[in-house]
């Protein structure tokens, strides 16, 4: 699909209104814009996968510069520990923004483009006395920064002189040092009762080569100091965050005003998504990977935006949802039923239908020919004639879903039961005539019945009411196929943050392998990644790792309605 053009220089009537866009309108009234324009940016770590919170913050930024005059959004890698990072992690990436619809066209950045600028903005805060090289080790520190409650204690190197601490940092840079060695430290004031502001460590040591700069650095800057100069050095307007940053702000406006950085930028929080039956969290997504609960950061379980796409999401359900659950400062949890139903809303439209049995039972017409094959005609889509027609070949043996068949069914079960007549999608009104069982279980492997010859199309030809329709597909055209079935990844709604807890919260129904599926012929070879809405059964999706044309997979996109709100009786 094309990306969203987000340079277009008026904002469309439907973008949305929040407080952040009320913030920059107010700034751009105000004449706060040195640039005339407002610049904003994505700077995700390259240490895993993006998830479906990332989604969030690409559509805020992106959309805002798409929304604004002359506005710009940049996608910047805070590659600022390489221990974590690797180049696959910003390749796919770029590969999640592009497919949502954003392209940031020549505005890639990474925080290692401002390396040798980073180290000069730390070497000023040495000399005019506001940061030090401070020798404690890293539970030295810790334990010195003290409590909410208790001010934190300097540390005895608090008052080294400048250019020592440079000579230090030099060397500190040059390798000299093993790791925890030494830490170079802002130094703010230890009393503060926002413990951000207790003298925070801006660069430690680190060996780990870099996956862009390889092993030119031996010191790396935390976070809250490479994001506020990188922003700075970017002449960013507007740096949109999470609602665990506003605790930083302070911080990331001491290194602006320390720095006497011009037109400095304006951090902005907001509230982070949480959905349920779901972790947001990158360092339990990358423990559910590690201890191989689910099979890689694709898994389509996995609230990665990678698994999402591989399970068939189509962007615009991500997108719409994003909208739809707005920009708000206070925390909450989103039900994971809301993105569903966006993802049926993008899916109905775009999705061509087909028949599919995943779980087959057959069915023997005894007054059709043996060798007759008769070519049904289909839509592909019922309010689409533009997606045209498929063939479905008929022929007297046929598979039906087990599901469709009781022997002493119900007053309201309105499929095959003995004696009783049922219209197959397409074709012909069938009466259920006898059971064939396995003479070892008595397990009922085969169902017969005759047909009304005069019932093609599954009409009745007397006017007779036959309330029970059922899907179907030839047995001796069918494809068989592997299906999988997704469900959440997790039971409770709330998942605990506990890493050792997670393995055993896992819904033990959130993967259901079937292997013996009959597919209906016009799904024989289709390409990975193709839509479809099994009649009756949900949306599915050729896997983009698994499928092969003679070996066909598919994945359950979701259901065609909430089953699981249903089974909760909501």
């Amino acid at each position: 699909m094309s990306a969203v053009d987000f340079t277009s220089s008026k904002a469309p009537d439907s973008a949305p209104s929040n407080f952040i866009r009320q913030e920059i309108d107010a700034d751009i009234a105000a004449g706060k814009l040195p640039q005339g324009a407002v610049i904003t940016r994505f700077p995700p770590e390259p240490n895993g996968y993006l998830h479906i919170g990332h989604a969030k913050s690409i559509c805020l930024n992106f959309g805002i510069a798409r929304d604004y005059p002359n506005a710009r959004c940049h996608l910047r890698f805070d590659d600022t520990n390489p221990s974590r990072e690797r180049a696959h992690f910003m390749e796919r990436i770029k590969e999640d923004v592009r497919w949502l619809g954003f392209d940031w066209g020549d505005r890639l950045r990474h925080a290692s483009d401002y390396f040798d600028d980073l180290y000069g903005y730390a070497k000023r805060l040495i000399e005019s006395g506001h940061a030090y090289v401070c020798s404690l080790s890293q539970e030295e520190i810790r334990s010195s920064r003290g409590t909410l409650t208790e001010a934190g204690r300097d540390s005895p190197w608090r008052d080294r002189p400048p250019e020592q601490s440079l000579d230090l940092f030099r060397r500190m840079c040059a390798g000299e040092f093993e790791e925890g060695a030494h830490v170079l430290r802002a130094k703010i004031d230890m009393a503060s009762p926002n413990i951000n502001l207790r003298d925070p460590v801006i660069y430690r040591i680190m060996h780990a080569p870099h996956p862009l700069t390889g092993r030119k650095w031996s010191v790396y800057p935390m976070y809250d100091f490479a994001q506020a100069l990188s922003d700075a050095i970017e002449r960013v307007t507007h740096s949109l965050c999470t609602l665990e940053f506003e605790d930083h702000r302070p911080l990331y406006d001491w290194f602006l005003r320390t720095l006497e950085i011009p037109s400095p930028p304006r951090q902005i929080e907001f509230s982070r998504l949480n959905l349920t039956h779901s972790v947001m969290s990158k360092r339990l997504l990358t423990h559910l990977v590690e201890q191989g609960h689910v099979s890689g950061w694709t898994d389509p379980r996995m609230p990665t935006i990678a698994g999402m796409r591989r399970r068939g999401f189509p962007p615009e359900a991500l997108r719409d949802f994003c909208a739809r659950i707005g920009m708000t400062k206070k925390d909450n949890i989103v039900e994971l039923e809301l993105l569903e139903n966006c993802v049926r809303e993008a899916c109905e439209p775009i999705a061509p239908r087909a028949m599919a049995v995943l779980r087959p039972l057959r069915l023997v017409i005894e007054n059709f020919p043996p060798d007759r094959r008769e070519d049904l005609v289909a839509p592909n889509h019922p309010n689409d004639p533009s997606l045209g027609t498929r063939e479905l070949p008929f022929t007297r043996e046929v598979f039906i879903e087990r599901d469709d068949f009781m022997e002493d069914p119900p007053a309201k079960f309105h499929r095959f039961a003995p004696g009783k007549e049922v219209r197959l999608r397409y074709a012909w009104l069938v009466t259920c005539t006898d059971v064939v069982r396995d003479p070892k279980t008595g397990e009922v492997v085969e169902i017969r019945g005759i047909h009304d010859p005069d019932s093609r199309g599954g009409n009745s030809p007397d006017g007779r009411k036959v309330r029970g329709t059922v899907h179907w597909v030839s047995a001796r055209f069918g494809v068989p196929a592997r299906v999988r079935l997704y469900d959440r990844l997790f039971h409770e709604a709330a998942p605990s943050p506990d890493p050792q807890a997670l393995g055993g919260q896992i819904n033990p129904a959130s993967l259901e392998e079937i292997d013996d599926c009959i597919l209906e012929p016009s799904l024989a070879r289709v390409p990975p990644g193709a839509l479809f809405q099994f009649e009756r059964s949900g949306y599915f999706v050729a896997d983009s790792e698994d499928h092969a044309p003679d070996s066909p997979v598919f994945n359950r996109t979701v259901s065609l309605r909430d089953t699981w709100g249903r089974k909760r009786g909501r």
